[in-house]
């Protein structure tokens, strides 16, 4: 993609116009879909997240493992969130309907709902993702933090790897527990960072690089963040699992990608680096979390 096509890149807004959607790394998925990159349509055509490998040492850092490995990570957060057939999901920051498609496919009399701000995202998981197996599948347009849904109208509430984008994560806690039925599981994976590491989080960077490639990301919830705020949202924490190693292959295979794409974008070659160089550190970790709403 070329700075022109990154500097003309759709502002979207949701459907009421109040806020704008600045994601360039969506505008640079987009496009190259609509271009038929076929490396970026194998490794994020479904999925639009970081990967999991069980054995991290033997990741093989081709198009095929990483979307596996896009698949696993999906799998592990649904299993924090204890989903089994027969049940409500609701997925938050769906994306193009990934983690809806891995449940399509593995559960059966499940009711999916995936909701996401960004519409363009919608209208490409709507055309990828059909339901099977007496599923129903419904893609809706909607903020995090004001859920366009009843309450105590699911059974697990899913957000892979994408709360650092909502604009409040106790907002959307609250949301979630709000639309939750009794004795439902709220599961997300998220960059957690050491405490060594937030002072410089909390650093004011004018608009044009805080937004960057990935979007504004607030990583400013720690472990001990989480733990706080699940006491003041009621939620119990189920699980609470590092699995920073098992994602670290996901940088040696985007370098990879980056090379054979040719991303023109300064703020995406920067921004990945700084973030493995962290998580090796292991300042900046990766979780995945599990909570339960009270019965």
């Amino acid at each position: 993609m070329t700075n022109k096509d990154q500097s003309s890149s759709t502002k979207a807004l949701d459907t009421q116009g109040s806020q704008e959607i600045r994601l360039p790394y969506f505008d640079y998925l987009l496009a190259a879909l609509k271009d038929g990159n076929e490396a970026v349509a194998k490794s994020f055509g479904r999925h639009v997240h970081w990967g999991y490998w069980g054995q991290p040492q033997r990741a093989a850092l081709t198009a095929e493992d990483f979307a596996q490995a896009t698949e696993e990570l999906s799998r592990q957060v649904c299993l924090a969130g204890h989903i089994q057939n027969n049940l409500s999901v609701l997925d938050v920051g769906c994306g193009f309907g990934g983690t809806i498609a891995h449940i399509n496919e593995n559960y059966q009399g499940m009711n999916l709902v995936g909701v996401n701000l960004d519409e363009r995202q919608l209208t490409r998981a709507r055309e990828i993702v059909r339901p099977i197996s007496n599923n129903t599948i419904e893609f809706k347009q909607g903020n995090a933090c004001t859920l366009p849904l009843p309450d105590a109208s699911f059974d697990v509430v899913l957000a892979v790897e994408c709360i650092f984008h909502f604009p409040d994560r106790e907002q959307f806690f609250k949301e979630a527990f709000r639309v939750l039925k009794p004795g439902g599981y709220l599961a997300l994976s998220d960059f957690v960072p050491k405490p060594v590491l937030l002072p410089f989080t909390k650093i004011k960077l004018p608009q044009t690089v805080s937004d960057g490639f990935y979007g504004k990301c607030n990583i400013l919830c720690g472990v001990g963040d989480y733990r706080k705020l699940a006491v003041k949202t009621d939620f119990t924490i189920q699980t609470e699992r590092d699995i920073t190693v098992n994602t670290l292959p996901t940088y040696s295979y985007l370098r990879r990608l980056s090379q054979e794409y040719r991303v023109s974008s300064v703020f995406a070659l920067i921004e990945t680096a700084t973030a493995e160089v962290l998580s090796r550190l292991r300042l900046l970790m990766y979780y995945i979390y599990g909570f339960q709403k009270p019965m």
